[in-house]
């Protein structure tokens, strides 16, 4: 068969047609949104294809809301200012207690940083096998970027455990300077830790090193440089957040004070003393003493 045979003609015009039915099967790459219209977006996978999407009203948190964890507050406020100065900083793990503020301080620190350049991009955790997406996406980027995982944990051998430690530290393309990860989670090492992996446990020179299974755990939290742990409120500052709530919903000083025994039987049949439930008590209480 020549080059210019009417058989091999044949053939590259069928090939072109087989390649065109390809291209309209292959997603095509993520599109860009428009950048201006929010400062908080979720990263959306539906089948094939996956996008931005603008938050147009993100539930932002003032900080000054947030009660009972001053220390963590300038901690991550510290971080997030040197970040969005373009100063070096560090990815950040929220863990700890149910309902201690985790979420809602990273929430304060985009509405406490919006107007300095700092976006957020929301980002499920069955999604993170798209992180080398997102992050092309805002690369050149001139805004600062918080990749926000709520609500982190994994099971042995998921990928996604993997695709975050790839993007933490150790992949070959390098994480611009514009983005930063926030995490929270109920588990200090994101993943279940088990009785049996204690002992995988050994001896040398009389210091414990863990096993390998624990080891593996540990890596991926170890990658963020921030840790902040929440704890459970003790019933002083249950108190003092339902008072603060109650205060900022119009309630008067002297229902608040009269509220005192009401928000400790909530909290009873609710099993916690944590500020979500503190505020879900306030809204409670204020709805049916509104004047």
């Amino acid at each position: 068969m020549t080059p210019t045979s009417p058989e091999l003609a044949a053939f590259f015009a069928r090939l072109e047609k087989t390649l065109d039915r390809l291209d309209a099967w292959l997603p095509a790459p993520p599109a860009a949104p428009d950048w201006d219209s929010a400062i908080a977006f979720r990263w959306l996978r539906r089948g094939a294809q996956a996008r931005l999407e603008a938050i147009p009203h993100p539930h932002l948190i003032r900080v000054e809301d947030l009660q009972d964890v001053a220390d963590q507050i300038a901690r991550l406020d510290a971080n997030t200012r040197q970040f969005v100065k373009g100063r070096r900083a560090n990815n950040a793990l929220l863990t700890g207690a149910r309902g201690t503020g985790k979420s809602s301080l990273v929430k304060a620190m985009l509405a406490r940083y919006a107007d300095k350049g700092l976006r957020l991009i929301e980002v499920d955790k069955q999604d993170l096998m798209d992180l080398p997406e997102i992050v092309e996406l805002v690369r050149t980027r001139p805004e600062r970027f918080v990749l926000f995982c709520d609500d982190l944990s994994f099971e042995d051998a998921e990928p996604a455990y993997k695709a975050l430690k790839s993007v933490l530290d150790g992949s070959l393309a390098a994480v611009p300077d514009n983005i930063i990860i926030y995490a929270t989670s109920n588990r200090r090492h994101l993943m279940p830790e088990y009785h049996a992996e204690n002992r995988e446990a050994h001896n040398i020179d009389g210091e414990i090193h863990p096993g390998e299974a624990v080891e593996e755990k540990i890596s991926l939290s170890e990658r963020f440089g921030l840790w902040l742990s929440f704890y459970p409120f003790n019933q002083d500052a249950y108190l003092d957040i339902v008072c603060h709530w109650l205060s900022e919903f119009g309630v008067t000083k002297a229902k608040i004070d009269k509220a005192r025994t009401e928000a400790l039987q909530w909290a009873l049949m609710r099993g916690s003393r944590s500020g979500r439930v503190a505020w879900q008590f306030a809204r409670d209480y204020a709805g049916r003493h509104a004047t």
